[in-house]
């Protein structure tokens, strides 16, 4: 196997080693430092990116790729055409993230919250790449929508991630419950209007459908599930996370120690039951949340083989399911007020990402996989 490459990706609101805020405050380790800088340390090849922050999957997906490849963003021409944005975006050909991405070298891709969105359509777009794209007939289409490069990626790991979406947004569009009358402290209101604050920010004339939080409503995250598989040579992992108890009226409430910034949502998700537009049955089983994110919506996503991690037999093209993490959004991230010691997490993480053996050979995914990058 050759060379790993370790990329972090970051979730909703979030920011990465190409942005000055990540010098004062790493998104990765926070509190406890820059984790990507201690990693390396460590003698693991790390590296933090930066993609739009509010943006869509797909938008974030084709940063990714820039970044990595070192080349000019590309969000399509038929993607570009139908959500009413620029088909080209920031240009990484002299900034690459990476400095040397090549047939030698494989990537581990990390994401946590809508990072874990972003890796996984990264990941199959490198494999399978798009076929509307392909048919727009661009000359110039990017090799990402080209897809046939499924061997680039050994592992694909899922923090808190929302895979089959987040009631934090459903709940509020339900008009059989009501997110007001859930007791909550007085102060969390005012931190929780924070929180909505940077959930999106509009630029331009795109589609609302370009954008996280319309990805993270369930039926948006189920309809993307069944769009994107997992690819029987790569490893995936995820790490659920869940800071609320059980109460005797059966809803969830948060821990005492979550982050403030999480609690008045926290309290919402674990009082929600509802039935979505769609028709998806949201029931007790959703209550258990990290502040965000609801913890069984971590496991795994819909549709797709799972099964709890096993050390000693992790197989490929299945989601090898850690056991729930005592801790809020934030705690895999060091914390944002409450600081949580990690570096003994990520050290055990990427060790065993790395005793790994490489999956052996990949199939052919279409006509395209000749070509390198």
């Amino acid at each position: 196997m050759g060379k790993l490459q370790f990329v972090f990706v970051h979730g909703l609101s979030g920011w990465g080693s190409y942005d000055e805020q990540y010098r004062r405050m790493p998104y990765w380790g926070m509190r406890g430092g820059d984790l990507t800088a201690y990693l390396r340390g460590k003698g693991f090849d790390c590296y933090a990116a930066s993609v739009a922050p509010t943006g869509s999957a797909w938008d974030r997906a084709c940063e990714l790729y820039a970044q990595i490849a070192g080349t000019r963003t590309d969000y399509g021409a038929a993607h570009s055409q139908r959500y009413r944005h620029e088909r080209y975006g920031p240009d990484f050909s002299t900034c690459p993230l990476i400095p040397e991405w090549n047939g030698d070298t494989r990537l581990v891709l990390i994401g946590h919250s809508f990072g874990g969105a972003t890796v996984r359509l990264f990941s199959h777009l490198l494999a399978y790449g798009d076929e509307e794209e392909r048919r727009a007939g661009s000359e110039d289409l990017s090799p990402l929508f080209e897809g046939g490069f499924a061997e680039r990626v050994l592992a694909v790991a899922a923090l808190a991630a929302p895979m089959n979406g987040t009631t934090a947004y459903d709940l509020f569009a339900d008009p059989s419950f009501e997110p007001a009358g859930v007791k909550t402290p007085w102060w969390s209101g005012i931190l929780a209007r924070m929180l909505s604050k940077r959930v999106r920010t509009r630029k331009d004339d795109r589609d609302e459908r370009d954008f996280a939080d319309f990805d993270m409503r369930i039926d948006n995250a189920l309809a993307m599930n069944r769009r994107i598989g997992t690819l029987p040579g790569t490893y995936y992992f995820s790490v659920p996370c869940g800071f609320t108890e059980p109460q005797p009226d059966g809803t969830h409430r948060p821990i005492r120690g979550m982050e403030p910034l999480f609690v008045m949502r926290s309290c919402q998700i674990g009082a929600y039951a509802g039935t979505t537009g769609g028709g998806f049955r949201i029931d007790e089983s959703w209550r258990e949340n990290d502040g965000l994110v609801n913890t069984v919506s971590a496991k795994a996503p819909s549709g797709a083989p799972a099964k709890p991690l096993d050390r000693m037999r992790v197989q490929p093209g299945v989601w090898n399911v850690f056991p729930t993490y005592k801790g809020d959004h934030m705690a895999l991230q060091g914390g944002l007020t409450h600081r949580h010691e990690i570096r003994g997490f990520y050290e055990d993480l990427l060790s065993l990402i790395e005793s790994l053996p490489s999956a052996g050979p990949f199939p052919k995914y279409h006509h395209k996989q000749e070509r390198t990058i």
